[in-house]
């Protein structure tokens, strides 16, 4: 089980690496604009899978964003002790 921070560092890693065929690396190339509209698509998969779907498929949904969400991080140059002052 990997935790926010560990994937975080994967992430970071793949973009800096800069591997063409990583979908990260695509991601994270699109820019904020594409990154953004993806974040916006994953949640609202998260809220229909929390009405209609088995907790296993929401569950799926919420990494999907989180994922999501860390290439935008990445994108803006942030990192997670950035978002954990605001929690």
């Amino acid at each position: 089980m990997k935790t926010f921070e560990d994937l975080f560092t994967e992430l970071e890693t793949k973009v800096r690496d800069g591997d063409a065929s990583s979908r990260t690396v695509i991601e994270h190339a699109a820019g904020v604009h594409q990154i953004g509209k993806k974040i916006v698509e994953e949640a609202a998969e998260v809220w229909i899978a929390a009405e209609h779907e088995t907790a296993e498929e929401l569950t799926d949904e919420i990494s999907q964003l989180l994922y999501h969400l860390q290439v935008l991080m990445l994108a803006k140059g942030l990192r997670p002790a950035d978002v954990w002052r605001h929690l």
